[in-house]
């Protein structure tokens, strides 16, 4: 049975991943899948490209700068899109995104809460520019934030929840975050074109896999937070709360994501918002072509089969 080495990092909506797993999903689709953890998953393209692993899980705007550098990752499965999950929270006495000109802000400088920060401070008329950015890996905002450091960090959860629990619930709040532009921020499934024409059939199983475990929370809830829980490193109990940040699509939703379309959650208008503030902000030099970057056969044919 063929091993898949699938690139990613400890988040809520991956969820459906973390089930499959657990039931035995993949292995009953025909292959085996490890899950290989990165600490910041701004390195993980890269590793994909090289070869170092099969494929990952990354966020839809860190596939358009590979493209962009002539990259062949595609889009086989849209994970799930960040409805509140992703935020950026700052001390309390900090209430607008325009009081941030100025500020020292902790984030990832190459992954998605830099995006976040970019999409927020241009939504107010401002730019990176206008901060004074601070690199460092999404774990260690809370840290930052809790000791002093910064006052604005940008993260994800579990690590969103870990701030806004500190001096009982008091000191943070959030000052803007993804539910305020769904589907802005997508994760993604993602193999190298050439892997995806080796192995169609183990690439359509670990798909196929993950939508066995989003069946299987809606069915089983409460076994399948046990199971989240034990992936994650968190209590059953935070698993709903967590979850309530994130919308795992369905196969039909998906085969709309894939689609042409003004909504946000098409890959083509996201495509074109992120791609326009990866260019002013220096990412890369132009938007690749869309359509390049997607492959949505796998998820069409399963869409078609239910």
């Amino acid at each position: 049975m063929p091993t898949l080495n699938i690139g990613t990092v400890v988040w809520i909506g991956y969820a459906p991943l973390y089930v499959a797993d657990h039931i035995k999903a993949f292995e009953k689709h025909g292959v085996k899948v490890k899950l290989t953890n990165f600490s910041d998953n701004a390195t993980m393209p890269a590793a994909v490209q090289s070869g170092s692993i099969d494929g990952a899980t990354l966020t839809y705007d860190q596939v358009l700068p590979g493209a962009a550098k002539g990259w062949d990752l595609q889009v086989v499965l849209p994970i799930d899109y960040s409805a509140g999950a992703d935020a950026m929270l700052s001390t309390v006495g900090i209430t607008s995104v325009k009081q941030l000109k100025g500020q020292p802000v902790a984030y990832n400088a190459m992954s998605p809460s830099a995006f976040l920060l970019a999409y927020a401070l241009q939504k107010n008329g401002m730019s990176l520019s206008d901060v004074k950015s601070v690199n460092m890996d999404p774990g260690a905002v809370p840290s930052a934030l809790i000791g002093g450091t910064v006052k604005v960090g940008v993260t994800y959860e579990p690590n969103s929840s870990a701030i806004l629990k500190a001096g009982d619930g008091k000191r943070f709040h959030v000052l803007f975050s993804s539910k305020e532009a769904p589907g802005l921020i997508t994760d993604v499934l993602v193999f190298k074109h050439s892997y995806i024409m080796q192995h169609p059939k183990e690439v359509k199983a670990v798909i196929a896999a993950f939508y066995d475990g989003l069946e299987y929370m809606k069915t089983h809830p409460e076994q399948a937070a046990k199971y989240i829980a034990a992936s994650m490193g968190i209590k059953p109990a935070e698993v709903a709360d967590q979850l309530s940040g994130i919308h795992n699509p369905t196969p039909s939703q998906a085969v709309e994501n894939f689609a042409k379309s003004d909504s946000i959650q098409s890959f083509y208008t996201s495509g074109k918002v992120i791609g326009g503030i990866l260019v002013s902000n220096g990412s890369m030099d132009k938007i690749p072509e869309i359509s390049g970057t997607l492959y949505p056969d796998f998820v069409k044919s399963i869409a078609g089969s239910m």
